[in-house]
């Protein structure tokens, strides 16, 4: 059952069985470089970072990462979703997609099915982003949705980033 859906896209939960797919998009090079290596190697390795972040986040939190694939024909091709973080005060979306699917909307398209998902279904008022200062798709993909820079921000362990808020 899909979490959400756009016209080209449906949002879906991820599964055990995405495990190979996880694996393919975590050692991607724009993952690498945008999000960090989450040592995710394998198949056994893709099935523990399930389990310890979208699966738990869906637990505990009611919403997490998800797979996003195509109506047509079914393709997974990235993941999209809302995450918990405790150094912010809201969720905040993320997303990640295949290099092949790159620069076609798709992007965009989930996050808007993801916002709004949240804000209608799930009751979150106010959904951020945090992005790598050089990724420069992702910046125009939160433009896009209506999210403006507020300056540079931290999370712990992990590199400077900018934070992406609602208009006031």
């Amino acid at each position: 059952m899909p979490i959400a859906e756009s016209a080209r896209l449906r949002i879906r939960r991820l599964r055990d069985d995405d495990a190979p797919f996880i694996v393919e998009l975590l050692n991607t090079p724009g993952f690498l470089r945008h999000i960090g290596d989450r040592q995710v190697r394998n198949v056994d390795d893709a099935l523990r970072y399930l389990q310890a972040g979208p699966y738990a986040s869906h637990a505990r939190y009611g919403h997490g990462l998800d797979g996003v694939e195509l109506k047509a024909g079914g393709a997974l091709i990235g993941m999209c979703g809302l995450l918990q973080r405790d150094a912010l005060d809201a969720p905040d979306i993320g997303y990640a997609f295949l290099p092949a699917f790159a620069g076609q909307g798709y992007a965009s398209e989930a996050a808007a099915a993801v916002l709004r998902h949240g804000r209608d279904v799930l009751g979150i008022g106010r959904i951020v982003a945090i992005v790598s200062p050089g990724n420069a798709a992702s910046i125009r993909v939160l433009e896009k949705l209506g999210l403006r820079g507020a300056g540079g921000f931290t999370l712990p362990g992990r590199p400077p980033g900018l934070l992406f808020v609602p208009p006031d």
